[in-house]
């Protein structure tokens, strides 16, 4: 139900990323050529980051996209999940449920964590139903503007 993704799964994934960056799951859109930039280091390693295919009867269904960290505040690794995508037509089949137990049982993170903005209603209950919990920080960004 859940694998690596290969280079193989390089159209399908770059399609699925721009539709989750069009959905109002997220804030904004980004350039295609920061996911292909992804692609490329999940290709090379999984050191940063990795990411799965959610498969469902043999078809991909969607993507779970991971990077690490360390935080001396959860005691050791983090990792953040920092997209889940599910195609509309696989939802509601408890796909997301299953990627949660399955990242639970084998991620050795001491601390998984994840964001989602907070009109996402919907994805915020499933996330409590599979015991996430709000951590009360505002986060704070500077970005390196591309010459």
């Amino acid at each position: 139900m859940f694998r690596k993704i290969t280079e193989k799964d390089r159209e399908f994934y770059i399609s699925s990323v721009k539709t989750f960056y069009n959905s109002d799951a997220v804030d904004h859109q980004i350039p295609e050529s920061f996911i292909i930039k992804t692609f490329d280091e999940l290709m090379k390693s999984d050191t940063y980051a990795e990411a799965y295919i959610i498969e469902h009867d043999g078809r991909n269904a969607g993507y779970a996209l991971l990077a690490k960290t360390f935080s001396q505040e959860a005691g050791g690794i983090v990792v953040w999940l920092e997209e889940i995508f599910i195609l509309p037509e696989f939802r509601s089949c408890g796909l997301g449920g299953e990627f949660f137990r399955f990242l639970k049982e084998t991620c050795p993170a001491a601390r998984l964590r994840l964001e989602l903005c907070p009109s996402n209603n919907r994805a915020c209950e499933v996330y409590k139903r599979h015991g996430f919990e709000v951590l009360n920080y505002n986060q704070m960004i500077f970005d390196k503007k591309e010459s």
